[in-house]
């Protein structure tokens, strides 16, 4: 990763995990990032992190939670009057295999934070993203992406809600919505590209409802066992900042570890079939349009 000095950097749910990782390369390497997260205290303790680590660091924070329309809003409106341009906006934060829970909107929570939070946000700041050359919008998906259906008679899993499942459907719809969403920014004929990642199996919070067997196998303790599956939170970063910083990246990219996609450095992956549906695609669009009242300026 080349000097990334004079580049801004928006990273939603910065403050733990493999949000954390990116953000703090990221201003190693000289870049000014800003954390969007839920957890305002969480937020500001690893902006602190990262500054006593690096003490020229330039770390800001801005309160946002993706499971709120009314917050995603707010936290738009703040980030476009701190920043007139934007270089990367990272859209990292998410949930995973929650019980069933409506948010304030009436969406199933892990579509709406996942996928319905982060279609929003990006499309209030695309302006100060059309601003920047070469900008770029990155989302981290997952190799469970594979195993997602989109169900559209049922996007908010009110007949039958399964935790994995809902995960799955809302990590296809990252990349989905990456690859429509690059294809409309060419149309346009605009500089700004939209790729996606996945960061291979990380212990992360996202863990925390797993059994504690479980979570026990992905340990770090225990690497002399799981190396060959399970990455750091580091390692785990560097997919999306590839992705973020790599100068021949292109548009529609997705990146990941390679082979079995759990574990190396990234390289350009395949995803699924399903998640290269054109015309799923669209009605994905059309409906996360429909249902966040954001319609995009492109």
């Amino acid at each position: 990763m080349g000097d990334q000095s004079g580049r801004t950097a928006v990273v939603t749910g910065g403050n733990a995990g493999i949000g954390f990782e990116t953000a703090r390369m990221l201003a190693g390497r000289g870049a000014r990032v800003v954390l969007a997260c839920r957890d305002r205290a969480g937020a500001v303790a690893a902006a602190n992190r990262i500054v006593s680590a690096i003490p020229n660091a330039d770390v800001t924070t801005v309160h946002l939670d993706l499971a709120s329309l009314a917050s995603v809003r707010e936290a738009a409106s703040e980030l476009g009057a701190m920043n007139s341009e934007i270089d990367v906006l990272i859209n990292n934060g998410g949930v995973m295999e929650l019980p069933y829970e409506r948010t304030p909107d009436g969406f199933e929570l892990t579509l709406a934070t996942n996928h319905l939070g982060h279609f929003a946000l990006t499309g209030l700041l695309l302006d100060r993203l059309l601003a920047r050359p070469r900008s770029r919008i990155v989302t981290v998906s997952s190799e469970g992406h594979a195993r997602g259906v989109i169900d559209f008679e049922d996007l908010q899993s009110e007949n039958a809600y399964k935790p994995a499942e809902a995960y799955y459907q809302s990590k296809l719809a990252n990349l989905m919505f990456t690859y429509e969403l690059d294809r409309r920014l060419r149309a346009a004929g605009v500089e700004t590209i939209a790729l996606a990642c996945h960061p291979g199996i990380v212990l992360t919070n996202l863990y925390r409802t797993r059994s504690r067997f479980e979570r026990a196998l992905l340990s770090p303790r225990l690497r002399f066992l799981n190396s060959r599956f399970v990455q750091s939170p580091q390692a785990g970063a560097l997919p999306t900042l590839r992705a973020a910083t790599d100068p021949s990246a292109e548009g529609g990219d997705f990146y990941g570890p390679p082979g079995r996609g759990y574990t190396g450095d990234p390289v350009r992956v395949e995803s699924s079939s399903r998640s290269h549906d054109e015309e799923a695609q669209r009605r994905l669009w059309h409906e996360s349009e429909r249902l966040t009242d954001v319609t995009y300026s492109i």
